[in-house]
Formats: C-alpha cells, sequence, structure tokens
C-alpha cells in the first residue's frame, strides 16, 4: 500500500490522531508524515483544524483520485477497499491458523 494511503487510512480511523501515531503505525518518520499530511491538504483531500494542542483532520470523501492506477475512485471508495483488504488480511492468518490446530489434533 502506498505510504499516502497508509497515512489517509489512520486518520480516517482516527480525525484526532497524532503525527507521532501515525509515524508509528505507518513505520515512517514523523517528517514523513507531516509531509504526507501537507501534500493530501494541498492537493484537496484533507484539511485539519486547530483545537488548542491538536489538530482534528477531515477527509473529503467525494474527492476523486487523480493518480492514473486509482483514477475515478472517490477518497471514500479507496478507503472501503483499504478496510476491505485489511479485513482480509487479518482474517486469512487465524483461518489457516485454524486448520493447522485441526490438523494437529487429528494426528
Amino acid at each position: 500500500m502506498a505510504r499516502r494511503q497508509r497515512v489517509l487510512a489512520a486518520i480516517a480511523d482516527d480525525p484526532n490522531v497524532r503525527i507521532r501515531d501515525i509515524a508509528a503505525r505507518c513505520r515512517l518518520t514523523e517528517r514523513a508524515v507531516s509531509r504526507i499530511i501537507s501534500e493530501l491538504e494541498q492537493d484537496g483531500y484533507l484539511s485539519h483544524t486547530r483545537e488548542g494542542r491538536t489538530n482534528t483532520y477531515r477527509i473529503e470523501p467525494d474527492k476523486v483520485l487523480r493518480h492514473p492506477a486509482e483514477a475515478g475512485l472517490t477518497v471514500a471508495s479507496l478507503l472501503s477497499l483499504l478496510v476491505q483488504d485489511e479485513t482480509e488480511r487479518t482474517s486469512k492468518p487465524a483461518t489457516q491458523e485454524r486448520h493447522l490446530v485441526n490438523a494437529d489434533a487429528t494426528r
């Protein structure tokens, strides 16, 4: 998954997320996350408001993506696909693990 998509997904999960937490989740530096957030804001995919020491991010769900590989998709559609992909990735190992346990039990 591209870095911008991972950052966007982290913000979608928690609009008040700290840059430090996004960096840890996405395995990026805080500097890289700050740059990506700035790019997303410049491109109109994201905006933020400052409340004290906290940023609250707002994703523009109807904004159409420009990258040729994602042409025609809205931000909301992309995030939906990312959630679906993450769900499938995290459920597969558990299913495979159950098969291994069942195979061991029959021996």
